[in-house]
């Protein structure tokens, strides 16, 4: 509730005053009170230098410099001479306090709090004459004469030391307290009725009069005057502040020991590497908390064998004579020329009591304390070493999940004080956080090393071939602190010798980012032997990633109504995981098909970086295909761009850990990439090396996948394409055609079942299909054969009756040839069938029974 001072308030003595400074270091607003002090309207004052305007010109020097150190962020407080402005202005000595403070354009600017210092002085003059006070007083209170005997004591002082208050006049402090405070209470008073500087919180130790117990007090004095200003002694105030004492010596060692476990849960766990979380804890516990530790991990946790931990721990003596192998990880000392830890035998001294070297493997005897601490879970209390230098020891097990995973030594050297149950219990909480960290570092180990093994057996082994292309690649893990990614890549054999070139990446990392990926990688290859666009190809497999991102494969179930059912989740339930699922499942992925005859490349993008290509004499360039939506959003369409790529040109597919990291944007990798993909020329496997070293891609935060590809179109003679009018006879002209493309290519073991084959084909153009006909044979590792129409009806292989007269070509196809299938066209659909070179064997034929299957 907002109300006046009432009459006889402090404020009717004392006057505070206050203005502002701004950025520029002039008076910027001007208190009513500072105009009263300084006898300055705000007119006169609000814009003016307050060094110039009221100090000396001797201080001025030094005033600036102090505002200026206001300005920059540093508060002040002292005592400031000062004069009215003008001729004869009258002088004062002014008490001011001064905060930085900000504008509202974010400058730096400050403000003052300002007080007359000769009110103070009437103040303490007033307080030391009132009676009422002293006599009212709930505190013990002396006055002192100038010959430091006690003039005047309240009856509370006496309450304290016995007796009435008059009883102690013309006592001393000898008779108070011990001789050497006594001494040094009689030299503060000797101080301040000399100098007139008051001493507060003046700490004093000692028994009370006929008394055995330690109590603490706390004294004020200050010098008392006559009302002519005459010093007549000393007057203190005396507190009983035993208890305080004993509750603030706790609170310190609770705030002690709250600031150790904040520290330890902000440096702990830092590291997914187990040695380095051990040294993290032994950084927060010396010498914050001891002055030695050592910490001794189960060497079977740190060789990642899969037996739980509890099991690496022998129970009974006859198993090995004392605890399973650990081996000293970290240790510390804030004690020079000191052990590295505390004996951790039975303190007999010997060479098997000395502590283990870092790095060693070692065993604790059976009935040693540490032992007994692994095999209990407990705390046990480690006696100190015969040499005097060691006085107390904790071995403290490190417990995660009721799993013991090793042992941490907290130390004390003698002159330090012994543990309590209180630090028992903080380094029982030590070594838990500890041992989570360490735990999960190791949990993570496992799980990183299996999605590791997971992604590299779905990545395609050794460097793929393909027809028209010289193909290299590389996968690079992040490192042990980061979790595997989802980036994969994939090389896929198309019909009629071409080549589908994938890259993609899986949004998030570990496990279920590894099997994502496998997931989507199938996929893939699945979508690519249905020879379909690129882009038709991205959207089945975004439907794809959609369904793997809910439960069930895409289906949501709603519930089921009645009892005695099923119990469903909830539907909020069912989102939340749903959502949880889906965001791993988001994806970015290239899709590329290339064809070798035309060297022409269709591209469709699903958020994923643009493609690089280098055409000899030019430098790199970013291939602009519209980025679409990630897999797994949905409802957007892709798009398709189709680029003729010079001979020799070098087309790159990458994932974004090879142009971003926090320490560059993604712009600025792009940048460095085209300016590595422009240098010299060389071999394929050294260009792709060439690029992982230049960009410093070595950061570890992302998985890598590079894939780079050579064009080398297939040469014209490899090459044999006709048209064919729509008329019977073309089925023989096809004939004629094959034979003579095949023996000019030296294929004579080719000739009949190709011209067999490619009669039924034709044959089933003429019959099935529309338009002209359009044959080509293709020479590359195999003997690729297309026929062309316009039809849209795709052929559909059927087992024929024994009354039917036809129906059996495409069996014929299937048994002759090593592959056929059929694959939709811009204008129409394409009907192939592949052959595997000769190798100069004779050809098997055909079994009875794959002849008696035709009919």
């Amino acid at each position: 509730m907002w109300q006046s001072s009432p009459p006889g308030s402090i404020y009717d003595y004392i006057r505070v005053a206050s203005f502002s400074i701004g950025a520029d270091g002039l008076i910027e607003q001007w208190s009513r009170r500072a105009a009263g002090l300084f006898g300055m309207t705000s007119d006169e004052a609000i814009g003016r230098d307050p060094v110039e305007a009221f100090m000396p010109v001797e201080l001025r020097s030094d005033g600036h410099r102090r505002v200026g150190e206001i300005l920059d962020g540093k508060e002040w407080t002292g005592l400031v001479p000062f004069r009215m402005p003008g001729e004869g202005g009258a002088h004062g000595l002014a008490e001011v306090y001064v905060m930085p403070s900000e504008t509202a354009r974010g400058e730096r600017a400050a403000l003052c709090i300002v007080v007359d210092v000769r009110a103070l002085r009437r103040i303490e003059t007033d307080l030391a004459a009132s009676q009422a006070i002293f006599g009212q007083s709930p505190f013990g209170f002396v006055l002192f004469g100038t010959d430091f005997t006690v003039v005047r004591a309240n009856q509370r002082f006496a309450a304290v030391f016995g007796g009435a208050a008059d009883d102690h006049r013309g006592r001393t402090v000898d008779d108070y307290l011990p001789a050497p405070e006594a001494e040094r209470l009689g030299a503060t008073l000797k101080r301040v009725l000399e100098t007139g500087e008051s001493v507060t919180d003046l700490q004093l130790v000692g028994p009370t009069p006929g008394g055995t117990g330690r109590r603490h007090w706390s004294m004020n004095l200050y010098r008392v005057h006559s009302g002519a200003g005459r010093p007549v002694g000393v007057a203190g105030l005396a507190t009983d502040v035993t208890r305080r004492h004993i509750a603030a010596r706790e609170a310190a060692s609770a705030r002690r020991n709250l600031a150790l476990l904040n520290e330890a849960s902000a440096r702990i766990g830092n590291s997914l590497d187990l040695e380095t979380t051990a040294r993290e804890l032994l950084d927060v516990a010396v010498p914050g908390f001891c002055d030695l530790a050592a910490v001794d991990l189960y060497q079977g946790l740190l060789t990642g064998e899969e037996a739980a931990p509890g099991s690496w721990a022998p129970p009974h003596r006859e198993s090995g004579g004392g605890s399973a192998e650990l081996r000293r990880v970290a240790h510390a000392s804030a004690v020079a020329d000191a052990l590295p830890t505390a004996v951790a035998g039975s303190g007999a001294p010997g060479p098997e009591d000395l502590p283990p070297a870092l790095g060693s493997v070692h065993r604790f005897p059976f009935g040693s304390p540490c032992a007994v601490a692994l095999r209990s879970g407990r705390v046990e209390d480690v006696p100190g070493d015969d040499m005097g230098f060691v006085q107390s020891t904790l071995a403290v097990p490190m417990v995660a999940h009721d799993t013991v995973v090793g042992l941490v030594q907290f130390s004390r050297t003698k002159g330090s004080e012994p543990f309590g149950e209180r630090d028992r219990a903080l380094a029982t909480e030590l070594a838990a956080r500890a041992a989570v960290c360490i735990d999960n570092a190791r949990l993570y180990r496992r799980e990183h090393e299996r999605a590791l093994i997971l992604q590299r057996s779905l990545l395609p082994p050794g460097d793929p071939e393909a027809a028209g292309l010289d193909i290299a690649c590389r996968y690079l893990p992040g490192n042990a602190a980061t979790e595997v990614g989802g980036d994969w890549f994939d090389v896929i054999e198309l019909p009629g010798h071409r080549t589908a070139l994938v890259v993609g990446d899986v949004m998030g990392r570990g496990l279920r980012a590894a099997v994502a990926m496998g997931e989507l990688r199938t996929a893939v290859r699945t979508l690519a032997l249905l020879d379909l666009e690129p882009a038709e190809v991205l959207s089945a497999l975004d439907e794809v990633a959609r369904g793997l991102g809910s439960p069930g494969g895409g289906e949501r179930s709603e519930g089921l109504g009645g009892s005695g059912g099923a119990q469903w989740p909830s539907r909020a339930a069912q989102r939340s995981r749903e959502a949880d699922l889906s965001e791993v499942y988001l994806a970015t992925c290239v899709y590329a098909v290339y064809d070798p005859v035309t060297r022409r490349c269709t591209f469709a993008n699903a958020g994923h970086m643009p493609p690089a290509v280098v055409e000899p004499g030019r430098p790199a360039r970013l291939i602009d295909v519209p980025p679409g939506m990630p897999l797994g959003v949905g409802g957007e369409p892709f798009e398709e761009v189709e680029v003729e790529l010079a001979e020799n040109a070098l087309l790159t597919l990458y994932t974004d850990g090879l142009v971003e990291s926090r320490d560059q944007t993604l712009d600025e990798g792009l940048h460095a990439l085209r300016t590595v993909l422009t240098g010299p020329q060389m071999a394929l496997e050294d260009a792709c090396d060439f690029v992982l070293s230049t960009l410093d891609t070595r950061h570890g935060e992302d998985d890598i996948a590079l894939l780079m590809a050579r064009i080398q179109g297939l040469p014209g003679e490899a090459v044999g394409d006709w048209t064919l009018p729509r008329e019977p006879r073309s089925v023989g002209r096809a004939r004629e055609l094959a034979r003579s493309q095949l023996m000019a290519w030296d294929l004579d073991d080719l000739v009949d079942t190709t011209e067999l084959l490619v009669s039924e084909l034709v044959t089933n153009a003429l019959r099935y299909g529309e338009g002209e006909i359009r044959l080509r044979l293709l020479r590359d590792r195999t003997l690729v054969c297309e026929v062309w129409d316009a039809g849209l009806v795709q052929p559909r292989r059927r087992r024929a009756r024994d009354t039917d007269e036809g129906g059996r070509g495409l069996q014929l196809v299937g048994l002759l040839s090593a592959a056929w299938g059929s694959r939709r066209t811009p204008r129409g659909k394409t009907v192939w069938f592949e052959l595997a070179l000769p190798d100069g064997e004779p050809a098997a034929e055909l079994s009875v029974e794959q002849l008696l299957s035709m009919y």
